[in-house]
């Protein structure tokens, strides 16, 4: 059983330091059993980064009628309506996500953007600037809170979660010089002061890939790649191999490595 003040003595020989703003994706699976759950692990990456830092996370929202854009854009308002409007107090994490991003939605002092897709949560010094105005289209681009985590000499945090789930490699996407990226358009019924209303979302494909890639998950293949130059620091956390990754080196790496490989 891990302790969340060995959690936190782990991470900070990581490299972690008081200060730094960190996105972080993480499985509990991976981590081990640690005292308080995930409540125990949020402890722990609080400690880490102390009051003067702050800590990020991509949550989503559960969506249980994303299958409307998949039918026609024409039939996509009425088959909203009735149903429960997106808000951003109350919608849950998506559960794809996992059990840590409704764990760290809940908590106590943290702050949440309100936006039905790309929708982060953060808590620390910085939380309201990440948070304060995300563009409702394009909202893993410029000014997003990635571009922010960025811009701000963040870091990504990697606690045994999956090789394709860095979601800052969108934004990369948004940089990279890569001709006819894919991009959607999606119909999200959202609370407001009028009462619930339809609103169009327009984006890069974030769920397919902004190009048809032959070999399978691409990010998969960026993080590998990047990981096997040796550009990360890696290290024990908890039960698993946890990597500190330089956000602005790593988007740099992958939009060079779009440019090249699409």
């Amino acid at each position: 059983m891990h302790t969340p003040d060995g959690l936190a003595a782990d991470v900070t020989r990581l490299g972690v330091t008081p200060g730094d703003l960190l996105i972080v994706h993480a499985s509990l699976r991976a981590i081990g059993p640690v005292e308080g759950g995930a409540k125990g692990v949020i402890r722990a990456l609080d400690a880490a980064v102390g009051p003067g830092g702050t800590l990020l996370m991509n949550i989503s929202a559960r969506d249980d009628m994303s299958w409307v854009n998949e039918r026609p854009e024409a039939d996509r308002d009425a088959l909203l309506q009735g149903t429960t409007p997106f808000d951003c107090l109350v919608a849950p994490a998506d559960p794809e996500v996992g059990v840590l991003a409704e764990v760290f939605r809940q908590t106590p002092g943290t702050v949440v953007s309100n936006h039905p897709e790309g929708r982060f949560a953060s808590r620390g010094r910085l939380a309201g600037h990440l948070m304060a105005e995300v563009p409702w289209d394009d909202y893993y681009g410029p000014k997003s809170p990635l571009h922010v985590l960025t811009e701000n000499g963040g870091k990504v945090l990697r606690l045994g979660a999956d090789l394709g789930t860095v979601t800052l490699l969108h934004y990369a996407e948004y940089l990279a010089s890569v001709p006819h990226k894919r991009r959607v358009r999606r119909h999200r019924l959202v609370a407001s002061a009028r009462g619930p209303i339809v609103r169009v979302i327009e984006c890069l494909d974030d769920q397919h890939g902004i190009v048809d890639y032959p070999a399978g998950d691409y990010f998969a293949a960026i993080l590998s790649a990047y990981l096997d130059e040796g550009r990360a620091r890696a290290g024990g956390v908890g039960s698993t191999t946890a990597e500190l990754i330089d956000a602005a080196d790593l988007v740099e790496f992958a939009t060079a490595w779009m440019e090249r490989m699409f």
